[in-house]
This record gives structure tokens, C-alpha cells and sequence, in this order.
């Protein structure tokens, strides 16, 4: 029996630590590895066309089933293209092997076509990033990488010279068990004990939830009920917390609404759930700040805590729900949801007046139209820029529904290879990405991908020829916007041009049905909608605060367009609040 090569001990390993596939493109270094897959049973290649979309789908699957992923890039320029979206995959805790192939071993350090040196370029993005110099290194460095990504949650980079992975593998003996999940944390019985006493002590206690309050939703609603708390989230706290929750104040931060930022400053204690919530502009300086988290590294790095905790938020509450005492008095909850609604109720009919006949489209409508249309357990792919805003204020989640986006790193163009990441976990399953036509036009190859492939991926573009969220700092800051404006094709005709379904919509009364249309397509669709690119309005007075970017004042700027369905659990909340 031939003897396993090294780069067939490594693709063995991936495979048996549950990587389903490897996003990449090929290249010489890369052969040896690629020619591993093809002859491998249980992992997949897949081809895309530029390699920052593979490191972008690979974070997108880590973050849909919460398994390791993968992803290669052949040596110099191949890998470098990673970095982006391994940067991103990082910051949002995704497990994700990154594979960067090199040069041959024996000209490292010599100044070599395409040289570079990877396991240094990666170490700011990743827990692990180290190169493989001699065949006796396997097994163990890949484990080693593999134990990095899944025990930390992040990324990790395996530096492989192309002749050491064609190379024939040493003896097996040192393969080990693999960690392929991360354990529960539970804090130590003294912080529980402070935690308790400063949430008996507080009349007003407000709860900020973020990513990390994932799989806690029940035990976050029960403790609200308990203490009588308002509860607010972070963006990337949207999905796992505002659904079916009576104590919504809504979202801070620089795409905020609703009465959150109030809730987070009038109370006399502030608990922060999973967040590294990054605008401390935003968060209050007199009130006493509690935070759980399960990275201690992020516990007061935002703000000046009167109580860190370290442990993962649900074995926390349940270790706090039974201990802390049952508040009766709900004034400043109460006080809280009336704030939220009344601000609601302010912004709600931006997007409902004579919208049939506003042109260019108002991108709201199209957010809400899209929310209303899209499957109860859609996955949402969502752009940097705008898109945010309209993801954040539009797209209801249900407990099943996914949103995804670079939403710590901040990058342009995600929304189309994560979408190609999150549909390759399930063909079933809706997946829309959410694009802007600057972001979409940045890595527009990919689309090709999804022809390719056959996956049925619907790209929503909100086509309003601008860059707008830049151009919406410039003048933020007074400045004249410059540099701003796209000139686009017709991207519907691109979409079909590649053998995609494309449909352009430039009226209000036709986005429902080209909606429609698009999302029973069995195959990839793009729906191009012209979109009004002044749709943000710029408050009448600008200050000085705002002069100097988003910063604290410009949480009181008007986003106009509404709410969304919001405003609906916004009012049903009420309900709960007793009449006088």
C-alpha cells in the first residue's frame, strides 16, 4: 500500500475534524492539496473566483453550523487575498482553517518568485499561524491549528510549502483526538455573588445583549421578567434577542432606534450579555456596568466595569435567576416601552407615503417588501453600508431566521460570498443576500460562482449608484460628498448575461411580483432595484461632535424610513405596560 503523502494526511485530518469542503483557487503550491480533495471522499473543492470570497464563505458556513471550515490560497499574491475576509471570520469568532500554500522550502528566504511569508502576514488576523518546515511537523502542527480555531473560536493559518505537501507523510502515530466543539463556562461563585448583591441593590437595571447571547434567548426573557429590565442589543445581538421578547427597547450604536440608548443611561445598572459592543461613545460613564462574557480578553476593554464576569452567558442566568430577588416595581421598564414605541411611531411612515409612486424606489420599502416575502428560516447576507441600516431596521427575526454580516470587521462587498458559504450548507434553504451596488460590483466574478454551481442564491441589489454611507459621513462631517458615485451597467442584464435569472425594477408597483419571481426560481437570481439614493436625511442642525465623525451626537440623527415590523412588537409590548 503507497504511503500517504503529507498533503493527504491533511486533508485527511480536515475531514475528520468536519470540514465539509475547501473554498480556494487553485494554484501550483496549491496541486498537492487540490489533487488530495479530488481523490477524497468526504471534503470538496470549491472553486471560486477570487480567494477573499473564500475566506468570506468559509466565516459564513463557520457562522451557520458552527463547525470548523476551511480555505486555501496558493503561494504569494494567492494567499494574501484571504487576509480580508479571514480578518472578518476572526472578529466574528467563526472557526475557519485557512490553508496559505508557499513557495518551495528550499528557496525560502531568498527572494523567490512570489515569496512571501505567510506565517507572519496572518498572525494579527488568527490565534495560530505557523509554517510547516519539515514533513516531522505533521500530524501535530495541523491539530495543533485545528485546537486553536475551535477552542478560541477564530481563525487559524497553516503555512505549507508545495514540495513538503507532496512529500510522503510520517508514521500515524501521533495523530490525537480533535476538539470539534467549544465546552460551557460558568463564573465562579464570588462574581455570582457580587452580581446578585448589585442587582438586589439597583432599582433600574437595563440588559445590553449581543452575539454572544446565542442559544440564551429563554433564559435572557426570564431574567428580564424577573428584574424588570429593558432590553437592548448590539447589531450582531439582533437575531438571537429581539424576537418574541415583551422588554424590546431596540439597538444602539451608530445604526440605533428606539428608546435603547435611553435605557442605557437612565438605569443605575447596566448589564452587558456577550457584547463587544465597539462605540463606547455610546455607552453611559455614571452608571454602574456589569459584564458576562466568555473571552475574557473582551471583559472592560469598551468601558470601566464595576464587575467582570467570566463565563458564557446562559450558564451565567441560570445561575442568576434563582438567586436574585423578583423586582415588583416595573416604572422604569414600563417608562422604557412607551419611550420605544413613541420614537417608533416617529419614523414608521417615512416609507409608507405615496410609496407606490415614489421614484427612484425607496430602498425601505424594498427591505420591507423582502422581510415580508422571504422564508421563515431565511438565511440574510447583508452589505456593509446602507444595507446595515435597512438589515437592521427591516429584517424581523424569528428564532430560525440567519443574518450575517461583517458587522465587527466592517468590510465592502461580504454579502455575496457569504451567501455562497451559508447556501452550500443547505440547497433548501433560502438564502438572500442583501448587496449594495458598490459592494456587489467589488467582487461581481463570484457571481459567477453561483452559476457555476447551480446555487440558488438571490441577490436583492440596492442599485443607487453611490457609495452612500460615505457619502452620508462626508457630509456629516461637512464636507461635499467626492468620489462617491458609481456608474453601473444594467445588472440584470449582467445576471443573465452569465446565465442567471436577472429581473431590473425601477417602479414601486412591479418590486413585489419581480420579488416574487425571483425567490420560486430554482436556480441563482439577481433583482436590480433602483433604489433613491437620498434616503438618508441630514438633521438641520449639524453640531460639533458630529463635525467630527459618528460619535455621540450622531445618534440623534434622523434615519428616515421607518421601523418595519418593529413598530408592531413595538406596540403589542404595550400592552404589558398596566393603565393608570
Amino acid at each position: 500500500m503507497a504511503k500517504q503523502t503529507v498533503a493527504e494526511q491533511f486533508v485527511d485530518i480536515l475531514a475528520r475534524a468536519g470540514v465539509k469542503r475547501l473554498y480556494g483557487v487553485v494554484g501550483d503550491s496549491l496541486n498537492p492539496v487540490v489533487d488530495a480533495v479530488r481523490r477524497h471522499s468526504a471534503l470538496d473543492w470549491v472553486h471560486v473566483r477570487h480567494e477573499e470570497t473564500a475566506a468570506f464563505a468559509a466565516g459564513a458556513e463557520a457562522q451557520i453550523t458552527g463547525r470548523l471550515t476551511a480555505c486555501a490560497g496558493s503561494s504569494g499574491p494567492g494567499n494574501l487575498h484571504l487576509i480580508n475576509g479571514l480578518y472578518d471570520a476572526h472578529r466574528s469568532m467563526a472557526p475557519v482553517l485557512a490553508l496559505a500554500s508557499h513557495i518551495p522550502s528550499t528557496e525560502i528566504g531568498l527572494g523567490y518568485f512570489q515569496e512571501t511569508h505567510p506565517d507572519q502576514l496572518f498572525r494579527e488576523c488568527s490565534h495560530y499561524s505557523e509554517l510547516i518546515s519539515n514533513t516531522r511537523q505533521m500530524p501535530r502542527l495541523l491539530q495543533t491549528a485545528i485546537q486553536h480555531a475551535v477552542g478560541q473560536g477564530g481563525v487559524s493559518v497553516v503555512a505549507l510549502p508545495g514540495d513538503i505537501a507532496g512529500e510522503p507523510a510520517p508514521e500515524r502515530a501521533a495523530e490525537t483526538a480533535l476538539v470539534t466543539s467549544r465546552p460551557t463556562v460558568r463564573p465562579g461563585d464570588e462574581e455570582i455573588d457580587r452580581l446578585v448583591d448589585m442587582i438586589d441593590a439597583a432599582d433600574r437595571v437595563t440588559l445590553f445583549c449581543g452575539s454572544g447571547t446565542a442559544g440564551a434567548h429563554a433564559e435572557v426573557m426570564e431574567f428580564a421578567g424577573r428584574i424588570k429590565a429593558p432590553v437592548g442589543h448590539a447589531l450582531r445581538g439582533k437575531e438571537w434577542i429581539q424576537y418574541d421578547n415583551p422588554f424590546d427597547v431596540g439597538m444602539s450604536g451608530l445604526l440605533g432606534y428606539g428608546a435603547a440608548y435611553e435605557a442605557t443611561h437612565e438605569c443605575e445598572l447596566l448589564i452587558l450579555l456577550g457584547t463587544d459592543f465597539p462605540y463606547n461613545a455610546f455607552l453611559p460613564n455614571d452608571v454602574k456596568i456589569a459584564q458576562v462574557d466568555v473571552r475574557p480578553e473582551h471583559l472592560g476593554r469598551r468601558s470601566k466595569l464595576d464587575l467582570a464576569v467570566w463565563g458564557d452567558v446562559r450558564e451565567t442566568l441560570r445561575c442568576l435567576i434563582p438567586r436574585v430577588r423578583e423586582k415588583k416595581n416595573r416604572r422604569f421598564l414600563d417608562r422604557m416601552l412607551k419611550k420605544h414605541a413613541e420614537a417608533l411611531e416617529g419614523v414608521v411612515k417615512a416609507y409608507t407615503r405615496k410609496v407606490e409612486k415614489h421614484v427612484p424606489i425607496h430602498p425601505e420599502y424594498v427591505a420591507s417588501v423582502v422581510d415580508e416575502l422571504a422564508s421563515e428560516d431565511a438565511v440574510f447576507t447583508v452589505d456593509t453600508g446602507m444595507c446595515n441600516v435597512w438589515a437592521a431596521r427591516y429584517v424581523s427575526p424569528n428564532g430560525r431566521r440567519r443574518i450575517i454580516g461583517s458587522f465587527s470587521h466592517g468590510s465592502m462587498a461580504n454579502a455575496l460570498p457569504m451567501a455562497i458559504g451559508a447556501q452550500f450548507t443547505d440547497r433548501r434553504r433560502q438564502v438572500i443576500s442583501l448587496s449594495g451596488d458598490g459592494g456587489f460590483s467589488m467582487l461581481m466574478g463570484d457571481f459567477l460562482t453561483l452559476v457555476q454551481y447551480d446555487l440558488p442564491v438571490k441577490v436583492v441589489l440596492f442599485n443607487n449608484s453611490s457609495l452612500s454611507m460615505v457619502e452620508l459621513e462626508m457630509l456629516v462631517a461637512g464636507l461635499p460628498s467626492h468620489g462617491t458615485a458609481n456608474t453601473n451597467p444594467d445588472f440584470a442584464a449582467v445576471a443573465r448575461a452569465c446565465g442567471a435569472y436577472g429581473v431590473r425594477v425601477e417602479k414601486p408597483k412591479d418590486l413585489a411580483g419581480a420579488l416574487k419571481d425571483a425567490f420560486k426560481h430554482k436556480g441563482p437570481a439577481l433583482v436590480d432595484v433602483v433604489t433613491d439614493p437620498n434616503a438618508l436625511s441630514i438633521p438641520p442642525k449639524i453640531s460639533a461632535e458630529m463635525v467630527t465623525g459618528f460619535a455621540l451626537s450622531a445618534s440623534k440623527m434622523v434615519l428616515d424610513g421607518g421601523v418595519g415590523r418593529m413598530l408592531q412588537m413595538a406596540r403589542s409590548n404595550l400592552r404589558n405596560v398596566p393603565r393608570p
